[in-house]
């Protein structure tokens, strides 16, 4: 069996600008303000990719004079911009600020935004303060009745669990994630590494074979699959994985890592 080292938990992880959730219907009193607004949010999340500094100015610029719940559509591109520049402190501050901008009522946006927050202290190393920000952003997204941005959410409070060394708890808050969002890849993908670092290779290769029917053309969930594989004796099955992630994106980071293991698992079987 080749013992190949442990892919980091952590590598796998959900980007932090993820796709929006959808938002709920716009107020039908003022529905061109909304559309104003989210226009400009919009225009300023697209500053903060190119220059984010300039976005920062904007976002400010955009919120004087403005109060809650106004507020939060800069929050949120102030939140983006500092994300864009690796503040992750600045981030999280900011979507916490445009989170908290939001009617009580409106518990959807203030999932999605408290999940961005968790997200910038999870990347910021911030552990204890991530959970409890996506802690509290799944239970607004129990209360928006929205699964699928629970079970991601789910996913998070994982991630966020191993890396304080809570791995029992990381895999209760993934088994919970796999119930509210099946449809989501990641979540089997680190359901699957999960099982893997504890040695559950049953399971572990069970979920990456899900994972990769719902997501068959991602370069992370063949790379995982491999490494079960490998550590399951298949060393073909591993290969084929592996030359399949350099394949499908030669220049990432990913298929670097691929090249490693390709490389340690030819030296092995070439030894006497």
């Amino acid at each position: 069996m080749l013992l190949i080292a442990s892919l980091a938990f952590a590598q796998l992880t959900i980007p932090l600008n993820l796709p929006t959730f959808g938002s709920p219907d716009a107020p039908r009193a003022a529905p061109v303000e909304v559309s104003a607004a989210t226009a400009r949010l919009a225009a300023c999340i697209r500053q903060a990719r190119d220059n984010p500094d300039a976005a920062v100015v904007a976002a400010l610029q955009w919120q004087e004079g403005l109060s809650p719940p106004a507020t939060a559509a800069p929050q949120e591109c102030l939140g983006f911009a500092h994300t864009e520049a690796g503040r992750w402190d600045a981030a999280e501050t900011a979507f916490v600020a445009a989170r908290d901008a939001l009617l009580a009522g409106n518990a959807a946006e203030r999932a999605r935004l408290g999940a961005m927050a968790g997200n910038a202290a999870l990347a910021g190393g911030r552990l204890e303060q991530a959970l409890d920000l996506l802690t509290t952003a799944q239970s607004d997204a129990g209360a928006a009745a929205n699964a699928d941005m629970a079970g991601a959410i789910a996913a998070d409070r994982a991630r966020a669990l191993v890396a304080l060394g809570r791995e029992l708890e990381g895999a209760q808050a993934l088994a919970s994630a796999r119930d509210l969002a099946p449809q989501d890849a990641t979540v089997w993908l680190l359901s699957a590494t999960l099982a893997r670092r504890m040695e559950d290779l049953a399971s572990a290769q069970g979920w990456i074979v899900t994972a990769a029917r719902l997501d068959p053309r991602s370069a992370a969930i063949a790379l995982e699959a491999g490494l079960i594989a490998a550590l399951a004796g298949e060393d073909d099955t591993a290969r084929r994985n592996w030359q399949s992630v350099i394949e499908m994106d030669p220049q990432s980071s990913q298929a670097a890592a691929a090249r490693q293991y390709l490389a340690q698992i030819d030296s092995q079987s070439e030894s006497p």
